[in-house]
């Protein structure tokens, strides 16, 4: 970790000083006596420690251990940290515009991000960069870092890159000027049956709403009269988005979530007239990786029983971070409230036994059991709650619970599959057969439809795989091989559709082998079976 430059005694004081006037908030006793003992402290090391004291590294370790004893989510960015930190709920970054893999030490474009400097360029997938402003830019110190730190900068800014391509004799040349990149929260908007929509989302950032409304247009378009949302692995984002969010779904006037803490009165918020999908049927599917944002989301259209919540029980972030910058512009991001779902339940999971224990929550689910078999989850009576409608049983204290428990799937995973995807041999393969293939694929499919229906990975790409594999001492075993057989067929045909077209594409493909997402097609095919869960929970 970088530190920020200071020096004098009193350093911690002038911090805190600056910090709680500016904040419009007065010392208690208590404080001003916290303070002048750690400036005694920091002076009684400055004047008789042994060596030489720095004392900016040592402010910033302590209030990194101070945050720690708060919470798991009040955290220290650094000045440096603070403009990338942001920039996945900001919505953009400024660089070349590419997406990219390191592929035999070589910078490998997998495609250049559509409107974007280097698609204006005429960059293509498949190019290798292997100069960087005259620099060579292959070899073992090349890692997705130093891409970052070479080809991302100010817009306006320039850099200029030498790239292979196959179909042409040298180096070609392109100096990019450095442009605004989007980031975009939807992964995936598709029709899975001729009546449901689908929409995966990674993240709540500024720009989810416009790209959620622009999906649910294009779906209605092609019929949607039901939706499936993907929340599953979405850690969250902005409040206010996750309230925008589930607007969509509600009609007026209901409470979407409230917050409230010690020093922060209670604020609600409520859903409007306005809704793009207020009526049809909706699933909304988590797992334990979502968390914050989405479970906002989902608490809200499970409270009020707008829709079935399907998958395994989220994460357990209920509480809310407010930023507060520091006089040399790094930032605390503290927890000020805890948020709560309409019917109030706060879904924040414990974290008395420390940030350790707090993130090896993962680890304990599993090996208790909770992700294959709902049973092991155990819910004290004092945190169940009713839904608002239908009444339904909920709970609070950790988590969203699934209406409709789907536990995780296991039959396809192998010692054979997992050795593969550990070396990333998958991406690897599929990168060495586009670039022999890619420009008959273009030609045989113009779009991700033609592609989806048209596209097999037939006996000799899979023998060739194995081969591959066995190449990079992973020893083929048939039986385990039949396991995930159909799995990895799925996969290694989701990755060229990703590489040919976008992730998108790759969601279309994959879907077949996905059971949450077949489970949630299901329930929502038998009208009967979805309005029985709703009334009663499975």
């Amino acid at each position: 970790m970088k530190i920020f430059k200071s020096s004098g005694n009193w350093l911690l004081v002038f911090l805190l000083t600056v910090f709680i006037s500016n904040q419009g908030f007065t010392q208690s006793n208590d404080t001003r006596e916290a303070v002048r003992k750690y400036a005694s402290a920091m002076q009684i090391i400055n004047y008789a420690y042994v060596d030489s004291v720095h004392n900016d590294k040592l402010v910033e370790e302590a209030i990194v251990e101070m945050l720690q004893e708060l919470d798991p989510h009040s955290v220290y960015i650094p000045p440096e940290e603070v403009k990338r930190t942001n920039e996945p709920l900001e919505g953009n970054f400024e660089g070349v515009g590419i997406r990219f893999q390191i592929h035999d030490d070589t910078i490998l474009v997998v495609s250049a991000i559509p409107g974007g400097p280097s698609d204006k360029l005429g960059i293509m997938a498949g190019d290798k960069i292997v100069k960087i402003d005259g620099e060579n830019a292959t070899g073992d110190n090349i890692d997705n870092q130093y891409v970052i730190d070479h080809l991302r900068g100010k817009k306006g800014s320039k850099v200029t890159v030498s790239i292979f391509r196959k179909s042409r004799k040298g180096l070609i040349d392109f100096t990019i000027t450095r442009d605004e990149i989007p980031i975009n929260s939807v992964d995936a908007t598709f029709m899975l049956t001729d009546k449901t929509g689908f929409i995966k989302l990674n993240r709540f950032s500024r720009t989810t709403m416009d790209e959620v409304n622009e999906s649910l247009k294009t779906l209605k378009k092609e019929g949607m009269k039901n939706l499936i949302l993907d929340l599953r692995n979405n850690s969250g984002g902005y409040l206010n988005v996750a309230v925008d969010l589930a607007d969509e779904f509600l009609d007026d006037n209901k409470l979407i979530v409230y917050t409230e803490g010690m020093r922060s009165p209670k604020k609600e918020f409520h859903s409007t007239r306005k809704g793009g999908f207020e009526e049809g049927k909706l699933i909304v599917i988590i797992n334990e990786g979502s968390a914050s944002a989405s479970e906002i989301v989902s608490g809200a259209v499970q409270d009020w029983d707008r829709g079935l919540v399907l998958g395994r029980r989220s994460f357990g972030k209920g509480l809310v971070q407010r930023p507060f910058r520091l006089p040399d512009s790094a930032m605390i991001r503290l927890t000020t409230a805890r948020y709560h779902t309409p019917t109030g339940r706060c879904i924040q999971k414990p974290y008395e036994n420390g940030v350790e224990d707090y993130y090896k929550d993962f680890k304990k689910r599993f090996e208790e059991g909770e992700l294959v078999n709902a049973d092991s989850i155990d819910f004290p009576d004092s945190l169940k709650y009713f839904t608002k409608i239908n009444d339904r049983v909920v709970y609070g204290g950790g988590g969203i619970m699934p209406d409709v428990f789907i536990p995780l799937d296991t039959t396809h995973v192998s010692d054979y599959y997992t050795d593969i995807r550990r070396k990333g041999l998958m991406n690897e393969f599929i990168l060495e057969y586009l670039e022999k293939n890619r420009n008959k694929l273009e030609r045989n499919y113009k779009n991700t439809g033609e592609f989806v229906a048209g596209f097999e990975v037939k006996d000799k790409m899979m023998k060739d795989f194995i081969d591959f594999a066995t190449e990079r001492d992973v020893e083929y075993v048939e039986e385990e091989f039949k396991r995930s057989e159909k799995f990895m067929t799925h996969v290694l045909k989701g990755l060229i559709a990703n590489n040919l077209f976008d992730i998108s594409a790759y969601y279309q493909v994959i879907h077949g082998v996905d059971d949450e997402l077949q489970r949630a097609i299901e329930i929502i095919k038998n009208g009967t079976m979805f309005e029985k869960l709703a009334s009663k929970g499975e």
